[in-house]
This record gives structure tokens, sequence and C-alpha cells, in this order.
């Protein structure tokens, strides 16, 4: 989540994208290095503003012009270092309480439009709501036939299959299904909402891109220096 695009962690970048649809309260779910993310919003005014500092007893300091994030709300949960996916999730369930919440991950781009997605969400009635996308493709397709090459496409849209992208809704009823740290999310409790019927999916056409691999962080970081960022909705 603190890899950077733009001089700013991917988790930023994921976060405005959110505050854009008006959800700016969140729980940060950390493991391995939570130091380092607890660090970043702790100096969260300092790091992104200029200010001055006054010396003495008491020492004040006074924050320069204003920014996009006033009103957010971000709860840091050490969740551990060994906890898998649902089980991150059921740990900060004393912070959800009884409200419909959303999770995503902290390693993929999109602009999937969360009003949507809500609003897919409440009037399925489902427990769940999972965002389907396609992912480009990475290499480039052949056709092939005996020794002679027929086609040559270098960058295919990918095989057409929808894969999970992250970007939940989830009703409380949700956590019943979460057995404690050892659970992975993606296993157990997806399989059982999608047979119990609970599960959603919200088609999401737009782009989505993982940050997984220093190809990758290239290529958003391009998109983000040259003004073609389409997760930039804010």
């Amino acid at each position: 989540p603190m890899v950077e695009v733009g001089g700013r962690p991917i988790l930023w970048h994921i976060m405005k994208g959110f505050a854009h649809h008006g959800v700016s309260d969140f729980v940060v779910c950390t493991g391995y290095r939570s130091e380092v993310i607890k660090d970043f919003f702790l100096n969260y005014e300092g790091r992104t503003h200029d200010f001055t500092v006054r010396l003495g007893q008491p020492a004040t300091v006074t924050y320069h012009s204003a920014h996009e994030e006033d009103g957010w709300k971000v709860t840091v949960a050490d969740t551990g270092q060994t906890t898998m996916t649902g089980g991150r999730v059921k740990r900060i369930q004393n912070h959800i309480g009884d409200e419909r919440f959303m999770v995503t991950y902290g390693d993929g781009l999109s602009d999937v439009d969360i009003g949507q997605l809500i609003a897919f969400h409440r009037a399925q009635g489902k427990l769940a709501t999972v965002t389907a996308v396609q992912p480009p493709g990475r290499f480039g397709m052949l056709g092939v036939d005996g020794t002679s090459i027929t086609s040559f496409l270098e960058k295919p849209a990918g095989d057409g299959a929808w894969i999970n992208g992250g970007y939940f809704v989830l009703s409380p009823g949700v956590f019943d299904y979460i057995a404690g740290d050892d659970t992975v999310w993606e296993r157990e409790p997806l399989e059982q909402l999608a047979a119990n019927q609970q599960l959603g999916g919200f088609l999401h056409h737009g782009f989505w891109h993982p940050m997984d691999t220093l190809r990758d962080k290239t290529l958003l970081e391009s998109l983000w220096q040259t003004g073609q960022a389409p997760w930039k909705t804010w």
C-alpha cells in the first residue's frame, strides 16, 4: 500500500477515489511494517503541507493552505503480521459495528464508480457484492498455423474472464462467515456466500490495473505523470 505513484502511496490514491464518492471514514488494516503506515498518517499534515514551527514553551505548528482530505477519519488497525485476509476483516468488526461497509485491497487502482456500486448492492439485497473486472493482457498473442504465424497482436485485452477486482460492499452479516485469523476471505467466506446466493457481482467495464510488479508501477507512474490516469476521478 505504501508503494508510491506520483509521490503519494497507492493507498492514498485509493482513498481519494473513495472520498470523491463521499466515503471518507476509513479503517486501514495493517500487518507487515505496520509502523510505516502509522507514521505516514500520524505525520500526514507535515508531509503534505508547508508549515511554520514556532519554537519555545509551548511550541506551535501552523500549517499553510487547506487540503481536500479535510474531514477524513482514518483508523489504523494493526491486524497482525500473519493474519489472513478474512481474519483482518474479522478483527476490525468492533470498528464497523452494525453498518454496511466496503473492503478493498491496497495493491491496485481503478475508476470504479463507488456510488453505482453501493446502489447496486442495495438493490440486490444480498450480504455481499464483489466488483468483477477483466484484467488487461500481459503478453502478446500469436496466431499459429504449423510453422507460420497467421496473426500478431502485441497487447490483447485479456481472455475475457471476469476476476475478483476487490471493491466489496458488505453487510455486517458477513462476519458470521469468517471463523478467525486463519480464514482466507477469498476461500470459505466468499465460496459460502456464493453457494448461499448471497454474493452479488458488479461488472466493471472501466479501468482496473494491479500493482504487482515493477512493470505495473512503471505503467501507472507514466499514466499519472502524463495526466492520463483514469483512476483520478477527483
